[in-house]
């Protein structure tokens, strides 16, 4: 398991490449675009936020956070990424199946699409890694 996680197996240019956009749009999607407005809006939410797993809303929050600021930052730097997939493979997972559970697969409203689509991409960078333009490639 180590092995798995720690490694950054040769890919060829074309692999390597799309290895890096799909770093670059899901982890800085991610990042940008969920992350950064749940981690400055804070103490906002911490109140409303949902705990699927009974840990309290804080913690729940905290967890989120986490996943969608600093393990999606490290993701798009190609940096520990198949470690840092795991936390937000789980987040989505979550997102997906539990908070969106009852919602339908597509819709203008709620629904689980945009946690399925970051869920199926961390899936496919943790099976295919970062890739050679990655900070794990450079510390190997």
């Amino acid at each position: 398991m180590k092995k798995f996680l720690f490694t950054c197996p040769s890919t060829s240019f074309k692999t390597s490449v799309s290895l890096l956009l799909l770093r670059l749009v899901f982890g800085g999607g991610m990042l940008i675009g969920h992350g950064w407005g749940k981690l400055m809006t804070f103490s906002d939410r911490v109140d409303g936020f949902p705990d699927p797993l009974g840990i309290g809303s804080f913690s729940s929050l905290l967890g989120a956070v986490l996943a969608e600021t600093l393990f999606a930052a490290l993701v798009t730097a190609g940096l520990l990424t198949r470690a840092a997939l795991i936390p937000l493979i789980f987040t989505m997972a979550i997102a997906a199946f539990v908070i969106h559970g009852g919602d339908p697969l597509f819709g203008p409203g709620p629904s689980k699409e945009m946690a399925l689509l970051y869920l199926s991409a961390y899936v496919v960078l943790l099976i295919g890694g970062p890739g050679k333009y990655s900070a794990d490639h450079l510390l190997k």
